[in-house]
């Protein structure tokens, strides 16, 4: 099977691996988003699927755009691939790309589609409050991710799953369900469409979602903890500075303590930093980065920190 591979995170580097390993795939060539400046030195750094098939050997292209880029198109069809796998590119495909394989265009989903088609499935699902989330094997089409399912593969969310957590389960997931999957397309198996029942949009993350809302009730303050930790992590303001929220629980058990308190109040510090939410709740904050430092156990922080009782955060 010759494989033209497009991805662009490390979330999709598994999939690639494993397409290298299987001895019956033969991956012709890469497609990446180009080299993006990152670190404290803002050095233009090749993506992580760009640089896992450089080391490999694999020839690959970091086009700004695929629509009406002829000579994108004319290395594509060179390739005279069976499959186009798609992975987290980050770009739109025209229908030329998804025309040019001879047998289907691939996409592999991090979520239960039709839940959660668009950008960024792995953190809503969780914002969200879902139960469960998986992996899609899906057919490629010029709907945003609206293509038939080929395979699918669930998997749980609990109360103290992070969004890190997600990513490293579901992206060794897609991997395996890929390799199990391709075999059966080029044999004839059919996709199944999918039912319009039960659509969600996954909309691109902005900075600010980052920011905890204490109106909100202590469960979504913690779904919001989880989706951003470890890293970006979720922050709020105390005493004009930020603080990084790396952790914490919801306390179900705050015997009334919070009668004329305000949302976003600093309740008790002897455990944690434990502040009033929306509702009536308390969250616990249990490990927190300050500007400039280390992350950081919770009562550790508060023993050199300038807050107190009744402090307001956010």
């Amino acid at each position: 099977m010759r494989i033209v591979f497009a991805a662009t995170p490390g979330f999709s580097v598994p999939c690639l691996q494993a397409l290298l390993e299987h001895p019956d795939m033969d991956v012709v060539g890469v497609v990446s988003q180009p080299d993006r400046k990152s670190g404290r030195g803002m050095k233009l750094t090749p993506s992580p699927v760009k640089k896992a098939a450089l080391d490999a050997g694999i020839d690959v292209i970091t086009p700004e755009s695929l629509r009406n880029n002829d000579d994108a198109l004319a290395w594509l069809n060179e390739k005279k691939a069976d499959f186009l796998v798609v992975v987290a590119f980050g770009m739109i495909l025209p229908k030329q790309w998804l025309d040019a394989v001879s047998i289907a265009p691939i996409n592999v989903h991090a979520s239960l589609l039709p839940r959660w088609r668009g950008a960024a499935p792995i953190e809503r699902s969780l914002l969200a409050g879902d139960e469960q989330t998986g992996v899609c094997i899906m057919h490629m089409e010029e709907g945003l991710d609206t293509g038939g399912i080929y395979a699918c593969q669930t998997l749980a969310i609990t109360n103290t799953t992070t969004g890190s957590e997600l990513w490293f389960a579901l992206a060794p997931m897609g991997a395996k369900l890929l390799l199990e999957t391709l075999p059966n397309i080029f044999n004839g198996l059919a996709c199944v469409p999918q039912d319009e029942q039960g659509m969600t949009y996954a909309k691109k993350l902005h900075n600010d979602e980052r920011v905890i809302d204490w109106r909100m009730d202590a469960s979504a303050i913690d779904r919001v903890v989880r989706c951003f930790s470890p890293k970006p992590g979720a922050r709020t303001l105390a005493d004009g500075k930020w603080l990084k929220v790396i952790a914490g629980e919801v306390l179900s058990h705050h015997m009334g303590r919070v009668v004329n308190k305000a949302e976003g109040e600093i309740l008790s510090m002897k455990e944690g930093l434990d502040v009033v939410c929306g509702g009536g709740g308390v969250y616990r904050i249990t490990e927190i980065q300050p500007e400039g430092k280390k992350a950081m156990q919770a009562v550790d922080y508060l023993r050199g920190a300038k807050l107190s009782i009744g402090i307001i955060l956010g």
